[in-house]
């Protein structure tokens, strides 16, 4: 397959970064063609700052898209669709969708307190935790059935990140493999190091 062929792998963090720990960083590691983005506000999320960020991504590679989005990564893929096209977007896997509209919202997030709730114009998989102290699992439901999303509820991992022990989190490639679907290569991925 010619390069610019090959899928590009855009990890969209939440609030604060994922750390060396958590499965988005170690995907990152082991998906070829993967990027981050780098918005300026990890602790102070600004909503434009995160929309511009993956915007940013986006716009920097040729080929095939497929977004990793985890807890307000997801809301920031959201609001991107609301403003930005890209038919390069082949679709996103939506993890722990936070509420972010429940009364106790962070001082910090209080940006993102009011989301756009269209459909996503591409295929999505939202993987909801039954015991996500971030978000009630009927709220991440709403939130991905507003977003069009096919949902998975995985069980009780808490909010789906370094502190739930998935370490690389071999299972939710499966997941990630539904939305290459069966018209593109199969996912090989890098020998961890």
């Amino acid at each position: 397959m010619d390069t610019e062929n090959k899928i590009h792998y855009i990890i969209v963090p939440g609030f604060q970064n994922s750390g060396e720990r958590h499965w988005q960083t170690r995907w990152q590691q082991r998906l070829p063609n993967s990027r981050r983005t780098q918005p300026s506000s990890w602790d102070y999320p600004e909503h434009d700052d995160w929309v511009k960020a993956l915007q940013r991504e986006i716009s920097a590679v040729t080929g095939p898209v497929i977004l990793i989005a985890h807890s307000l990564g997801t809301i920031t893929v959201a609001e991107w669709a609301a403003q930005y096209r890209s038919d390069m977007v082949l679709g996103a896997l939506l993890v722990a969708i936070p509420d972010v509209q429940r009364p106790d919202l962070p001082t910090a997030i209080q940006g993102f307190s009011k989301p756009v709730f269209k459909p996503l114009p591409f295929p999505s998989i939202a993987l909801l935790s039954s015991n996500d102290p971030y978000s009630a699992l009927p709220r991440g439901r709403l939130f991905a059935q507003r977003f069009g999303a096919h949902i998975e509820e995985i069980g009780n991992y808490g909010h789906i990140n370094h502190e739930s022990g998935l370490g690389d989190w071999e299972a939710g490639f499966a997941w990630l493999d539904q939305l290459i679907g069966s018209n593109r290569e199969p996912l090989h991925l890098k020998q961890a190091s």
